[in-house]
């Protein structure tokens, strides 16, 4: 218990100094994001710093290191996949800068260059015997899955990957939906007695103060480089632990917002017609009035509420 109040608290003040040195620095560089106009209350936005999530994600790092340990293999992969994430988002969100539009990777090289990241993953868990899986709701029972751990290990990490970073549309989305999916599941680990529990609350403390930046009215955007690299964290903290049928349940959210692209596009294309006003789905509720805040709380609430749900079952 100590461990993770300790995580919480040293990650929210590293995450506090380092978001205070990089908001001058972003500022003074013109790091801002471009905004598409087809939401109209996002139009005085523009320009706002993007790339936020370089500082809580080195936070995560930074004391991740410190109240693990060096030694511990799971922890250093998941950090080195973290950091392989935000290169990839850094690059999308520096070319966005650079060009000066809202475009910067082509799809095709974010795939690859996630598919490659999550291969790394896959062949851990192969190789380190992690091909077992919790049932939720199953009080601590588990399945083996031999060998389809890997391509379950591949979707789930671009499934993810991508979903939260489609959630990062409203300020304090992602980040809040994020801290409370993983305080959940810190919680549910720390029963499991998961040394990885204390990653998860030292996400929470980095996490918390970024938020201070990012609720609204942001001054600061986590941009793909934050949005990008956790969802890449909560994939390995998921994966390795042998949770991973818990990221649909706890992350219901980031599937929500992932499905209604799909389902936007797919009937789009059949029908020329839309089944939302906009997706992902928190724009189709904020075009219907409803505010960024509730739109934000409720999110939040709904992934905390099944969280609880959860920690019956474990």
């Amino acid at each position: 218990m100590k461990n993770y109040v300790v995580g919480i608290i040293a990650a929210f003040g590293v995450s506090l100094l380092f978001l205070l040195i990089l908001l001058p620095l972003l500022r003074r560089l013109k790091a801002g994001q471009y905004i598409l106009g087809y939401v109209k209350e996002h139009k005085d936005k523009g320009g706002t710093p993007t790339m936020g999530g370089l500082a809580f994600i080195a936070a995560i790092i930074v004391v991740g290191l410190c109240v693990a340990g060096i030694n511990d293999g799971k922890a250093n992969l998941t950090f080195a996949i973290t950091a392989g994430f935000a290169v990839v988002g850094f690059l999308d969100d520096f070319l966005k800068i650079y060009r000066k539009e809202n475009e910067g990777l082509k799809p095709y090289q974010k795939i690859i260059f996630q598919l490659a990241i999550a291969a790394v993953a896959a062949a851990y868990c192969y190789i380190n015997d992690i091909v077992y899986l919790y049932i939720p709701f199953g009080g601590g029972a588990k399945f083996y899955i031999g060998w389809g751990i890997i391509p379950l290990v591949l979707f789930v990490f671009l499934a993810c990957v991508n979903c939260v970073n489609l959630t990062d549309g409203l300020d304090g989305l992602a980040g809040g939906t994020s801290l409370s999916y993983l305080f959940a599941f810190g919680v549910m680990l720390a029963v499991q007695q998961s040394g990885q529990a204390v990653l998860c609350f030292t996400a929470v403390g980095a996490l918390a103060a970024f938020l201070i930046f990012n609720a609204n009215k942001a001054s600061v955007f986590m941009g793909d480089t934050g949005s990008l690299a956790l969802g890449g964290f909560i994939s390995c903290v998921s994966v390795f632990t042998e949770n991973t049928l818990y990221v649909p349940l706890l992350g219901i959210m980031f599937v929500i917002s992932g499905i209604s692209v799909i389902l936007q596009v797919i009937y789009y294309k059949r029908t020329r017609r839309r089944i939302f006003l906009m997706a992902p789905l928190h724009h189709h509720f904020q075009m219907k009035g409803f505010t960024e805040c509730k739109i934000t709380y409720a999110y939040v609430t709904i992934t905390a509420f099944i969280g609880l749900v959860c920690l019956l079952f474990v």
